[in-house]
């Protein structure tokens, strides 16, 4: 008799992995055939176990609420006293990812099929509240019979739900949206960036950025890729401006959903197939706004189907073996196995590892040793302008130290890849602290005021009354300041994590208060007549924020409490106002954990 998990039999093995293992099943019932995901339920003390855990409910929580052609099917959740399983459509076919792998391209028709269907998908599930947040060709199905389906929706982001939130990084870099590398809260646009970037490596063969963690963060946040057709000679004109619209930098710059990015994609085909006389020739049937485009048969065809499978390339040099499980040499792969999915099911990676350098010549003389001014010149240069950090450097010991802040996800990764790639850091003290919550825009508005070296005298000094970092429910927020080495105004702002600002200081009394140099300044001590901040719900890491500058910042004060989206733009105006007027300005932040009794 065949293994059992709940009702369903076990028929096979079809991949494992350090969290589990993935089968093939068969649901007796109504005798359908499913891929079953399992992973150990881990120790409660486990965190990272259990986040894992949290992210496998994600999945069938997230697709189980979508039922759509374009969507691997999610049938259903169990948890045994051991494990926990998914079960899922099972599907008969290949990932894209593993047909670009082999170097394979589609033509231009079929690019537009994949993409539409991808689209298609992607309206309803946005429709319904659900954002992928980790669309790429790993996660894109190509079945058999030739239907696209979105699979592994294991870090999406549901609207109403609080288990995910702003601050952290979840995705594969390459296609990750620059919102999703600055941590902040993201919503169905990061889908269409991510699509554009499929779109591009579709069209190319290549992805539009590459390079480890910290290059591709770069790369995202401050450059423009070549257009397709700078790369490629077949790809029209047309799609570049496509693939720059969907992959924009700012959200509100790319296509508003998904259905704008394939009538877009479509126009774009039309405008090529009108270029080469093929309209009413099987190219495109565009009658309406919603027609499909009809793939015109031409030997050759990449498209696979019932008869016209996906051809492989000629096998290239062995690979580490990837995320499909292949069944006597065949294509049949179950969706359980796929992109995110696969990084945690079975416990790494599936990109083949990076070529070693060769070794140097035993011959080579060693660098030379930067001195102090050039070793500071030079980590100014590489962590100086790191998004979401918030750096100080200290070179005048027997060892450089770093201290200060990073947000938590992809900007703590490109830290610690940076400071890798320091010159002469032998014995460098790396002391920064990851800060987790939606403080990166706040991060990036002061952090052009902070440089890495700070002359003598002139930091803003910020802490909590007796150096505490964690307050409890009732206790008072009592802030200790001093003055940089000038005579300057205070800006003083309380960041909670639920988005909103409290702003310390100045308050109406004290608006145009002139501090002196290095001057202390006492908040939130009702001892001596100031104000009584107690801790309260919602309860997690907090930040504040101090701005010391030779001018007042603001004209008028700001309302006492107001949402950090219409803070921030005021703030960085301001900012850059007083450095234009040659205003001497000094900022400071600092986290703030914040729990129950």
């Amino acid at each position: 008799m065949a293994d059992m998990l709940g009702k369903y039999e076990l028929r096979q093995v079809l991949g494992k992995g350090a969290m589990g293992t993935v089968y093939e099943g068969f649901d007796p019932v109504i005798a359908r055939r499913v891929a079953i995901k399992t992973v150990r339920l881990p120790d409660p003390e486990d965190v990272e176990a259990q986040e894992e855990l949290a992210r496998f409910k994600r999945e069938a929580q997230a697709a189980g609420r979508l039922t759509h052609p374009n969507i691997v099917g999610v049938f259903d959740y169990g948890e045994t006293p051991e494990i926990a399983y998914i079960v899922m459509e099972f599907v008969d076919g290949t990932t894209l990812k593993h047909v670009v792998d082999k170097k394979e391209r589609f033509e231009l028709t079929e690019i537009v099929r994949i993409m539409e269907a991808l689209m298609a998908g992607l309206q309803f599930s946005h429709e319904r509240g659900v954002v992928h947040r980790d669309i790429k060709p790993a996660n894109v199905m190509l079945t058999k019979a030739g239907e696209v389906k979105i699979a592994d929706f294991g870090i999406a982001r549901i609207e109403s739900s609080s288990m995910t939130q702003a601050g952290t990084m979840l995705g594969t870099p390459s296609y990750m949206s620059p919102e999703q590398f600055m941590g902040q809260t993201v919503d169905s646009r990061t889908d269409i960036y991510s699509s554009g970037v499929m779109l591009y490596q579709l069209l190319t063969g290549e992805k539009p950025f590459e390079g480890g963690l910290t290059a591709i963060m770069h790369k995202v946040l401050n450059t423009e890729p070549p257009p397709p057709s700078a790369l490629s000679v077949t790809v029209p004109q047309a799609f570049d401006a496509v693939v720059k619209k969907a992959m924009a930098k700012r959200p509100e710059d790319r296509f508003a959903t998904a259905n704008d990015f394939a009538r877009a994609l479509r126009a774009a085909f039309v405008a090529k197939a009108a270029e080469a006389g093929d309209v009413g020739q099987g190219a495109a049937d565009f009658s309406d706004g919603d027609a499909t485009m009809v793939a015109p048969s031409r030997p050759g065809a990449s498209r696979p189907g019932p008869h016209n499978p996906v051809q492989a390339a000629p096998a290239a040099a062995p690979k580490k073996a990837g995320n499909l499980a292949l069944i006597g040499g065949g294509a049949v792969v179950a969706a359980a196995l796929l992109g995110g999915g696969a990084y945690f099911l079975l416990g790494g990676h599936t990109a083949s590892p990076p070529a070693q350098p060769a070794p140097p010549p035993a011959s080579a003389p060693a660098p030379p040793q930067l001195t102090q001014a050039q070793r500071e010149a030079a980590f100014t240069s590489i962590l100086g302008s790191l998004p979401c950090t918030l750096l100080s450097g200290n070179d005048s010991g027997a060892a450089p130290e770093i201290s200060g802040l990073a947000g938590a996800g992809a900007p703590r990764a490109a830290l610690n890849g940076a400071v890798q790639s320091l010159p002469d850091a032998g014995g460098l003290t790396n002391d920064t602290q990851t800060i987790d919550g939606p403080y990166c825009d706040a991060l990036n508005a002061i952090r052009p005021y902070h440089p890495l070296y700070a002359a003598p005298g002139s930091a803003l000094s910020l802490n909590l009354a007796g150096g505490k970092t964690t307050l409890h429910n009732g206790d008072l927020i009592t802030v200790v300041q001093r003055m940089p080495g000038y005579a300057g105004y205070l800006e003083t702002d309380y960041f909670s994590s639920d988005g909103s600002v409290l702003h310390l200081y100045p308050t109406q009394t004290d608006a145009q208060t002139l501090l002196a140099a290095g001057a202390a300044k006492t908040l939130g001590d009702p001892s001596h007549g100031g104000a009584n901040w107690q801790v309260s719900a919602p309860y997690g890491t907090d930040m504040i924020i101090a701005i010391a500058s030779s001018v007042p910042l603001f004209t008028k004060l700001r309302p006492q409490d107001e949402n950090a989206s219409d803070y921030l733009p005021a703030l960085r105006a301001a900012l850059q106002n007083a450095a234009s007027a040659g205003a001497k300005v000094s900022v400071a932040a600092l986290p703030v954990v914040t729990l129950p009794k």
